[in-house]
């Protein structure tokens, strides 16, 4: 089975990674598997650039193939804020909910058609081929006047999604991996994945 590097110290991503990618053959390595405990820093100006700088770290520490994304949350009212910053928005050390509450108070004055808001997410795997594999997802939706559900992680509790009239953190992760702005980069990632093994 073939081994890809997860670069990331996120346990949410890889419950999610390991529920697409398992299935189609691939054993799914993570940073702590391989002995890095060390954040890498993030020093792009874009989710591409960051995920680049992540999956290129990986793989030169490792020699495995290295799948990395960057990813965050988008909020028209606040000028596209958090944007690449989505995991470290207020400060380094504060918490999911910490986050998601400051969201809430800068959103405080903004009109409900202002709460629009996206995930991006953009997904790069260094090692496999000559030039790295690299792909884009997004998922829009509004942002939800207070956290709700109990799934997911991040800013998925105030994501919400009119068309099912519920949120991110609402959703079981089956459902999560048919919409999500992972997902949606994701597929776009294992349709070169197949096209290396062969299988259209």
């Amino acid at each position: 089975m073939a081994k890809i590097l997860i670069c990331t110290q996120n346990n949410g991503k890889m419950k999610e990674y390991s529920s697409i990618l398992n299935p189609l053959g691939y054993e799914l390595i993570s940073l702590a598997d391989v002995g890095i405990l060390e954040q890498v820093d993030e020093t792009g100006t874009t989710f591409e650039e960051n995920s680049l700088i992540k999956s290129t770290y990986g793989y030169e520490a490792t020699g495995l193939p290295c799948l990395a994304d960057d990813s965050g949350l988008e909020i028209d009212a606040l000028c596209g804020e958090p944007g690449i910053y989505s995991a470290r928005y207020g400060g380094e050390n504060l918490s999911d909910m910490d986050r998601i509450n400051l969201v809430l108070r800068n959103l405080e004055t903004a009109p409900s058609e202002n709460r629009i808001a996206r995930f991006v997410c953009s997904i790069s795997i260094v090692g496999l081929t000559p030039q790295p594999l690299i792909a884009q997802g997004a998922l829009s939706g509004m942002i939800n006047d207070k956290p709700q559900g109990e799934h997911g992680f991040g800013y998925d509790p105030i994501f919400l999604l009119p068309s099912l009239n519920t949120t991110m953190a609402a959703l079981d992760l089956h459902t999560k991996n048919l919409i999500s702005h992972r997902a949606d980069a994701l597929q776009k990632i294992i349709v070169s994945l197949q096209k290396l093994k062969g299988v259209s």
